[in-house]
């Protein structure tokens, strides 16, 4: 029993390797590197590896724009603290739904990210910032 016991402890902790916070590992690679070329203010890159609908809904110069709105109202990043992930799999979209709790230098906000899954790679889709400071 002792065994059977150990093996699952084993397993269940090399099974949460792969998932960090209920994020496939893939998507949380994906959501660090969005996040370090928002906070860096690396716009193009971004946008150049965003997903489809991203550039569907966007120019690269309306994205630059927006993220100057929030550098300017916002200021930079001083904290962020996961409130949630979901993950959604439908018949062809597997999505995820990441959102913080977020300090900025000039007053709180809630950040959403929404990222999908193509052909085994994870783009970011969709980024929404909610805050009373951006009005």
């Amino acid at each position: 029993m002792l065994v059977g016991y150990s093996l699952a402890l084993i397993l269940v902790a090399c099974n949460q390797g792969a998932r960090r916070n209920g994020m496939p590992a893939g998507a949380q690679v994906a959501l660090d590197a969005a996040i370090a070329d928002i906070d860096a203010g690396r716009y193009e890159k971004l946008y150049k590896e965003t997903a489809d609908e991203w550039r569907r809904e966007s120019t690269l110069d309306q994205s630059r724009a927006t993220f100057a709105t929030l550098q300017e109202k916002l200021g930079k990043v001083h904290l962020r603290n996961l409130q949630g992930v979901n993950e959604e799999q439908t018949g062809t979209a597997h999505s995820v739904f990441v959102t913080y709790q977020t300090s900025f230098d000039r007053g709180d906000a809630m950040e959403t990210f929404t990222l999908v899954e193509r052909g085994g790679r994870w783009q970011l889709a969709r980024y929404y910032v909610t805050s009373t400071a951006l009005k």
